[in-house]
């Protein structure tokens, strides 16, 4: 019992115990996230089934939302619900790079840098209906001084959306961006190139996965965020060309009129629920695929 090899032979065999249980453990835990997403998706189906039965993929395309009469369409919502997104990508993602880039090279002292990149961070911690209400009061008076806008729009809900998604663009950015072996820096350097080559053609390329990844995060963010944006946009059910005029998006409409449904309008709503599930999904499996190809090249 007091033999050494003996002993060794016991501990190897308990930790291999712990990391075969360590294994189905994490295993049974991937399963069951899996299981509780399908779990949900089937749900929600079953719920939205009597409008699937009703209105087929014209739910998709018609624009008419009455209550009264049980007609429902949901792409107005689709509508807003893209472009909202579109426009916030469009204004966070050259902000969310250029802070990531300006917060991991060497442009200002490390304690000025750790404080910069936590109030960045901090936006993220911010309540949606904080930003709503600083929509509210703030920006959309701001934006009538100089714009058309006449009161809630899609224009101040995507300009809230796009500081909502900011920080994550920025954080998980910055994190590729600093992961970059450093090597890959000293020897761009050394060949003559400036810093700003060696950031736009060595060190952005090679951290291209985590940024995309990051990007992508921040779209499913916009695609599904609701408090702040139904407080701005105006929840008018139409389509509208101009980003000044008020718009609408899936999450507004599951938030504005699912308190007082009834009958087959809750269907409708769950069905709405279902579509924004699958754009969520679909982006996010696209990201998968760019990610894994851009880890290739």
């Amino acid at each position: 019992m007091n033999d050494p090899a003996s002993k060794i032979e016991s501990r190897s065999g308990v930790e291999r115990s712990l990391d075969n249980a360590f294994y189905w453990s994490a295993k049974l835990l991937a399963f069951a996230i899996a299981g509780v997403l399908v779990w949900i998706t089937i749900q929600v189906a079953i719920a939205a089934m009597p409008a699937i039965k009703e209105f087929g993929l014209k739910f998709l395309f018609s624009s008419s939302w009455n209550p009264v009469k049980d007609q429902y369409g949901v792409w107005p919502a689709i509508y807003g619900t893209i472009v909202s997104s579109a426009i916030a990508l469009a204004i966070s993602v050259p902000i969310g790079l250029g802070a990531a880039i300006f917060l991991s090279e060497d442009y200002l002292h490390p304690a000025m840098q750790r404080v910069i990149v936590f109030l960045v961070e901090l936006l993220a911690a911010v309540p949606s209906v904080v930003y709503g209400l600083w929509g509210i009061f703030v920006l959309i008076p701001f934006l009538k001084g100089f714009t058309p806008l006449k009161g809630q729009g899609m224009l101040p809900a995507a300009l809230i959306l796009s500081v909502m998604i900011l920080p994550t663009i920025a954080a998980i950015a910055r994190d590729a961006i600093t992961n970059v072996d450093i090597g890959l820096r000293q020897a761009s350097f050394g060949l003559g190139a400036t810093r700003w080559e060696t950031i736009m053609q060595i060190i952005l390329p090679a951290a291209s996965s985590g940024i995309i990844g990051g990007i992508m995060l921040a779209l499913g963010r916009a695609l599904g965020e609701t408090m702040a944006v139904t407080m701005l946009i105006g929840n008018s059910n139409r389509v509208a060309a101009s980003i000044f005029a008020p718009s609408n998006t899936v999450s507004s409409l599951l938030a504005n009129q699912f308190a007082e449904a009834s009958g087959l309008q809750v269907a409708a709503l769950m069905y709405a629920a279902l579509i924004l599930f699958v754009i969520t999904l679909v982006v996010n499996v696209l990201a998968q695929l760019l990610v894994t190809r851009m880890q290739r090249i």
